[in-house]
């Protein structure tokens, strides 16, 4: 048990067996044979293995193992196995205190995703705007943009988790199942756009399981779902019109700040409608490209969501005396005192 956490935990941090045994003063071969569970490490090396892996000592110890099931990566050709394992090692460490958690509530506040619809299989991607709508009119969304879509997700029992890896440009999203329930994973490195269609093209994955006609791309049904859900017909209508000569990159920027979606997704969103012609979405692109706007949109990104799900239940569950500081600090990955620390320190404020 311990072995695999310090091979996870190496994984996850980037180092080779040589490297994490020079910041711990043991051999590359000392390592191995830990990792292999041939030696065990004395309490010492512990505390100096955990200073080296940035993680609490508790880590090696937690009995919970996490199986990522389903995995579907949606990663570039650039992403390298050493990157995805470092991924899929902090998704399963943040997985792993999230089971923790949903483990000691009696009945766990957030029910498991379920939803379904019963209806022909689809043969156009216009088809899959009308799913987008449904889902919208099932969870009484309105057509008026999505403030806070991790807040969604995470209402109907999707898990999110907001990984801290960097080079984040080298892969577009991760989505699995941990004990059945669904996670998709996004980087705190994208800007908050990215973020938002990288969480709607995965909802799409899960809501248009074996609703695709064999004639349709599963990943290109999935962005059009996207696309559908973030910014509905009736927003592109009222804000461009119905039919247009051209565009003005400023329209596009508007309408990225007003629905979180990227410019260059506006720019597909208003071709995909008609509004613009084909060709013209062609030559915008082209300019984009020019422009560097490709890489980098102008102006100010749009802001970057975050969980706070997690957080929330641990203080639930304090308040409710289902966890003890110990166990909780545990979970947030903090010291007791420095926890114990903050709680009185709130509660002095109010």
């Amino acid at each position: 048990m311990i072995g695999e956490r310090i091979k996870r935990a190496r994984a996850a941090a980037g180092l080779s067996m040589q490297a994490l045994g020079n910041q711990v003063g043991i051999s590359a071969n000392m390592v191995k044979k830990y990792e292999h569970d041939q030696s065990m490490p004395s309490s010492g090396v512990l505390l100096k293995l955990a200073a080296a892996l940035s993680v609490r000592t508790e880590y090696f110890f937690r009995p919970a193992e996490v199986t990522l099931g389903e995995v579907e990566y949606r990663k570039k050709a650039s992403a390298s196995a050493k990157l995805i394992k470092k991924i899929e090692s902090d998704v399963i460490d943040q997985a792993e205190r999230w089971l923790a958690l949903k483990n000691v509530w009696p009945n766990f506040p957030i029910a498991n995703f379920d939803y379904r619809l019963e209806r022909p299989k689809l043969e156009s991607l216009d088809a899959v705007d009308q799913v987008a709508n449904q889902v919208r009119k099932d969870w009484q969304l309105g057509m008026n943009p999505l403030p806070d879509l991790i807040d969604l997700l995470e209402s109907k029992g999707i898990l999110v988790i907001v990984s801290n890896v960097p080079q984040a440009d080298k892969f577009d999203g991760l989505q699995a199942k941990i004990a059945g329930q669904p996670i998709v994973v996004v980087s705190s490195h994208w800007p908050g756009c990215r973020q938002r269609f990288t969480l709607a093209h995965e909802l799409g994955h899960l809501v248009l399981h074996d609703l695709l006609d064999e004639s349709l791309d599963e990943e290109k049904a999935c962005n059009r779902f996207a696309s559908a859900f973030l910014l509905p017909d009736t927003g592109v209508y009222q804000h461009l019109g119905e039919r247009r000569s051209n565009l003005d990159p400023k329209e596009l920027y508007f309408l990225k700040h007003e629905y979180g979606m990227s410019m260059a997704a506006c720019l597909y969103r208003s071709a995909d409608l008609g509004v613009i012609s084909e060709e013209k979405k062609r030559q915008l692109y082209i300019a984009f490209s020019k422009n560097g706007w490709r890489k980098k949109e102008p102006g100010n990104p749009y802001p970057q969501e975050q969980t706070q799900l997690f957080e929330q239940l641990v203080y639930r569950a304090l308040a409710e005396g289902i966890l003890s500081e110990s166990k909780a600090a545990e979970l947030l990955q903090m010291s007791v005192m420095s926890l114990h620390k903050q709680r009185q320190m709130l509660a002095e404020a109010l």
